[in-house]
């Protein structure tokens, strides 16, 4: 057997895995080979999208189910044998893995980062493979793991359920370093995770393995509001069954529970659950989970005090999206450093939360108006004679016109898209809100009509409103669609299917800002939400381009002797507590102006996009697509040499929209006609272009049918009509021969058939494209 002739997937079955299993890894239960661990970012031009290509490892090694510790990156024998380390390197960067592996059949190239070896890196035999037991005591001493106690914490299993979720990659690193830190006597533990990634699952697993070894026996879990309670005890938290878990809802406590569910001290307005908590005795809890532990208002200033102070002898873990970190807060002050981070822009980048684009919109008045002497609003106040703003507008000065060209604009994109997307409007109070939503419903008065309930203000003052909140929310439910609010939306609020979110409030805040992008994040790409869109009005969108926005948080808060561990917040806006869900609603301004006759109107839009590194991308399509073409092909040669050699177009057409560039998004902004090779060139080399339908003419003209049968001469005919409507993709589909108008010249087997063997046909088809293309060598 020559080794040089095998695919990679022979090197794997004949060499690689025979060697794990004699080192004695049990193939089964701790080694998974081709592991998908990203789903691919989903990239996003015009109304195009695709995905990327997702991150696959060719063997992840668990020394427990879910508990990874090394990755082996496998290639073909042609390749030396440590070729893969680079990326074998940067896999074991994302999934947290210490031992790194790569072959090609003859031997491994092993890369120990623990420093627990002889050597970094070294060549070692396929006899010489590590066993469970070795990487696992290196594992082990790696971590800081000695005690025997601690290491049957670190070796607890998750919680399986045959049929349901499993954990993804960073939710994986998440539990297992929250345990790891746990297992080493860590007390304060801060994990930070965007919003839509699942933290409660994650605290779900971190509780369960605790639990199950008996090291955490009794638990609260806190929260904001009494609904997301509910959600975590009959959702993810589930498998520990009723019989031990409780939501505390007033002061009677029951102490017969393990697992508590309770509101923030502070967050209630509920009298009797004030100090509720010192019904138990101060070591009651040996764990406390903190849910959005940004929180940072005065009120849940002094829960955390009471709260987490009294039970200061439990291990108590935070959990939040958006570390608070400014001059006055600082929560890694109290929790510590995180143990983990997955940030909103890995969260894009594997494809797990859904990307953004901004549509930033720009009025005659934004850069200041000033009001003729002697000006009186509707309510007979004369308007202070001044330059207002941006900053200004619907907090000191509500200009009816303003409302309604961004009510316009609003229901001008949802008639272009979907008029049934769920949508957020952000006001700057109570009284814009209001205005908002009868602006909104005027402009939308031909739905409003069937549907009451299509546009509806939820604020906290608002009954009727608060009551649609979980229609809002639920995927099922198409009503309402647009919510029109003030802060009453901006965290805490599942918002599954918002796929326009309308910035027209000033946002200040980088917390506040990120919960607000947090509520389009989630995807649901089975109801057909694979992306969002902000409508930016205020210049609030200035903030992504702000490091702190998805950088790395710092601490600033730096307590002196004497000073409280927990800091004071910076919030200046009194929280007002409803129903037990907290809304910073800002009541209305007594002198606020009232004005109209005031001419308003748009004068410029851009369109932004989020591009592969995180950025948003402000040029057009057309000039995106000739800096990343550019940026694959040196010249206009290097191009057309690669499309000639490409068996299938589609692949190649695959592989730039990899690189975000989407042809189709591109022909809406150059030319629907023009053939995808003609695009690209006209774009991205300056080339004339054809048109489909002129490249399909010139084949015709050629006579290039004579040679082939009357019936053979029909299919290319009708191969080549396909190709003029739907270009060069369609004729390589193998089910091309089922589609109209080939089809009505008989059955895929007869069509073959007139062309020879399948062969022949395949071969016809490839004759087909180089005529097509024939002027292009």
């Amino acid at each position: 057997m020559n080794k040089k002739n095998l695919s990679e997937r022979d090197i794997c079955t004949k060499f690689i895995t025979p060697a794990i299993q004699k080192a004695g890894w049990d193939i089964k239960r701790q080694v998974r080979e081709e592991v998908s661990f990203t789903d691919g970012r989903i990239i996003v031009q015009g109304r195009m999208h695709t995905r990327g290509k997702g991150k696959r490892a060719d063997y992840i090694l668990y020394y427990k189910p879910e508990i990874p510790i090394a990755i082996i990156e496998a290639k073909d024998n042609k390749k030396p044998v440590g070729d893969g380390m680079p990326q074998a390197l940067e896999y074991s960067e994302i999934l947290q893995l210490p031992f790194v592996f790569t072959s090609n059949g003859d031997s491994f190239v092993f890369h120990d980062k623990t420093g627990t070896g002889n050597k970094l890196e070294e060549e070692i035999s396929l006899d010489s493979f590590p066993s469970p037991a070795d990487l696992w005591q290196r594992y082990l001493t790696f971590k800081g793991i000695d005690d025997p106690y601690a290491q049957e914490i670190v070796e607890q299993e998750y919680y399986f359920d045959l049929g349901g979720k499993t954990p993804r990659y960073y939710q994986l690193n998440a539990v297992n370093r929250t345990v790891e830190a746990i297992a080493r006597g860590q007390e304060r533990i801060l994990l930070v995770m965007a919003t839509g990634t699942g933290k409660t699952f994650t605290a779900f697993n971190i509780v369960w393995r605790l639990w199950k070894i008996n090291a955490k026996k009794r638990i609260l879990f806190l929260a904001d509001r009494n609904a997301l309670l509910t959600q975590t005890k009959n959702g993810d938290f589930a498998p520990f069954g009723n019989e031990i878990m409780h939501i505390i809802r007033h002061r009677k406590i029951d102490k017969s529970y393990q697992i508590y569910f309770a509101l923030y001290q502070g967050l209630t307005g509920v009298e009797e659950w004030k100090n509720a908590y010192k019904e138990f005795s101060p070591d009651f809890f040996d764990l406390i989970i903190v849910d959005e532990c940004h929180r940072g208002s005065a009120a849940e200033a002094s829960a955390w005090r009471e709260v987490l102070e009294y039970f200061s002898s439990a291990t108590q873990i935070g959990l939040t999206a958006t570390p608070k970190e400014t001059k006055d807060v600082s929560n890694m002050t109290y929790f510590g450093e995180p143990v983990y981070k997955y940030s909103l822009k890995q969260g894009i980048e594997d494809g797990f939360l859904a990307p953004y684009k901004v549509i930033r919109v720009t009025t005659n008045i934004d850069e200041g108006w000033r009001p003729p002497r002697g000006l009186v609003d509707r309510y007979g106040n004369y308007v202070a004679d001044r330059i207002y703003n941006l900053v200004d507008y619907d907090r000191k000065l509500a200009i009816d016109e303003r409302t309604q060209v961004v009510a316009e604009r609003i229901t001008k994109w949802l008639k272009a898209t979907d008029r049934f997307a769920k949508t957020i409007v952000f006001c700057v109070d109570i009284d814009h809100a209001n205005r908002m939503r009868m602006a909104l419903i005027n402009e939308n008065a031909d739905l409003v009509a069937k549907h009451p309930q299509y546009v509806v203000k939820i604020t906290g003052d608002d009954e009727i409103g608060k009551q649609e909140l979980d229609n809002f929310v639920d995927v099922e439910e198409r009503f309402p669609v647009i919510a029109t609010t003030s802060k009453m939306l901006t965290t805490g609020i599942d918002t599954k299917m918002v796929k326009l979110i309308v910035l027209d409030a000033n946002i200040a805040s980088m917390t506040e800002f990120k919960q607000i992008i947090g509520r389009g994040t989630r995807l649901r790409e089975k109801e057909g939400k694979v992306y969002f869109s902000i409508m930016d009005f205020k210049k609030a969108t200035n903030m992504f381009a702000d490091p702190e926005f998805d950088g790395e948080p710092v601490i600033i808060y730096d307590p002196q002797d004497g000073d409280s561990i927990i800091p004071p917040d910076e919030e200046e806006i009194e929280d007002i507590h409803y129903n037990d869900i907290l809304i910073d609603e800002t009541p209305p301004d007594p002198n606020k102006y009232y004005v109209s006759g005031i001419p308003v109107s748009i004068i410029h839009e851009r369109v932004q996009y989020y591009g592969a590194d995180g950025r948003l991308i402000t040029e057009s399509l057309k000039d995106y697509t000739k800096t990343n073409i550019k940026k694959e092909f040196a010249s206009l040669d290097s191009f057309i040499q690669r499309w000639n050699e490409s068996d299938k177009k589609a692949e190649l057409i695959s592989e730039l929209a990899d690189q975000g560039i989407l042809l189709e998004a591109l022909k809406e902004e150059v030319g629907k006609e023009m053939d995808d090779f003609d695009l690209v060139c006209h774009v991205a080399f300056d080339q004339p272009a054809l048109t489909r339908k002129e490249r399909a003419e010139n084949v015709r003209k050629r006579n290039y049918f004579g040679k082939y049968s009357e019936k053979a001469r029909e299919v290319l005919d009708g191969l080549l009509t396909k190709y003029e409507d739907d270009g060069i993709t369609s004729i390589e589909s193998g089910a091309v021969l089922k589609l109209k108008p080939i089809s009505d010249l008989g059955s895929p087997v007869e069509l073959v058939r007139a062309f020879g063997k399948k062969d022949d046909f395949e071969k016809a088809i490839r004759e087909l494209e180089q005529e097509i293309y024939n002027n292009i060598a």
